[in-house]
């Protein structure tokens, strides 16, 4: 900007606010340790693919099921990864309303709340899955097809609301008192000033512990699969590669691909949000002084009534 002055202007070679720049000597050392890394790395995955190629394991044969039969996608992966997303979307939105359910200003509420969170922040989510699995088996009526959806769920939703209560707590405590108070004086209720003052303040703030969460709840639900048989990414690796000859190294490798995949669409997801968000944030800095103000006004709101003289068409300016 013209405006700014010479003080004002960042310098290039100015230190950051975390380190100082490195000098030679520490570039140098710092590309020599990447490189290292980089051999390194190098060597581990010619190693796997040596010892996978001495195994007969890069075969096309063993891969060829899942780019040249769609049964496999169609029988086993996808809706297997459709019951993955739907078992962690549905952990995810009752976790969070157990979280703000810990903010409520009824005490029996915010105290069964607080009780949930302290006491299955404490257990295993594998425990919470079996222990929920033996009960709808012993108390409800619910049948073996659909009993693991539900276990996974529950435990899913039992442990991982008692971590994202706290990141939705903190988050709402870390804006300003001023906000709730603004909020009271407009007449909000506290439903209308969590919904439309709080959360949408601190959602930028909560944002990164929530994906976090998410990532940890998709991965989390294979466990579901391991030991309830519930149908999801990881369950699915041995009927396809029994059924559609499909080497079983194989399988999890496209099942790890998809993981990585659906985990890293959710973190580029977020990423993009947090930045609008934070965008939307940013004023223009446009500041309109008094005079521009006056001239905006109505006329009834400058004190002038209607149609007088100032608010009279000017002709054309004079000359000389």
């Amino acid at each position: 900007m013209k405006g700014r002055s010479a003080r004002e202007r960042p310098r290039k070679d100015a230190p950051t606010v975390l380190y100082d720049v490195p000098g030679p000597r520490a570039r140098r050392r710092n590309l020599l340790w990447t490189l290292l890394l980089l051999a390194a790395l190098a060597a581990v995955a010619w190693w796997v693919v040596a010892a996978l190629a001495d195994k007969n394991q890069l075969a096309w044969s063993k891969w060829a099921p899942f780019f040249t039969d769609a049964r496999v996608w169609e029988t086993y992966l996808l809706p297997a990864l459709g019951n993955t997303v739907v078992a962690a979307a549905l952990s995810m939105v009752v976790a969070l309303l157990l979280g703000v359910s810990r903010l409520s200003d009824h005490r029996a509420v915010r105290a069964a709340a607080g009780t949930v969170v302290e006491f299955f922040r404490a257990i295993p989510v594998l425990i919470l899955m079996l222990f929920a699995n033996a009960a709808y088996s012993e108390f409800t009526g619910i049948g073996p097809d659909t009993r693991p959806l539900y276990a996974v769920v529950t435990g899913l939703v039992l442990y991982n609301a008692s971590v994202l209560a706290e990141v939705v707590r903190a988050g709402i405590l870390s804006l300003p008192g001023g906000q709730t108070d603004a909020a009271k004086a407009l007449g909000m209720r506290k439903g209308q000033t969590m919904a439309y003052v709080l959360l949408p303040q601190s959602v930028t703030a909560m944002l990164p512990a929530l994906v976090s969460q998410l990532v940890v709840i998709v991965k989390d639900t294979a466990l579901g699969g391991a030991m309830l048989g519930f149908s999801e990414l990881l369950a699915s690796v041995r009927p396809a590669s029994a059924n559609y000859g499909a080497n079983t190294i194989a399988c999890f490798t496209v099942v790890a691909v998809i993981f990585v995949l659906l985990n890293f669409a959710l973190t580029s997801f977020a990423s993009r949000l947090e930045g609008r968000l934070r965008r939307g944030k940013r004023s223009s800095g446009a500041v309109v002084g008094a005079d521009a103000v006056e001239e905006l006004a109505a006329p009834g709101e400058r004190g002038e009534p209607p149609g007088s003289p100032r608010d009279a068409p000017q002709g054309p300016p004079r000359h000389g």
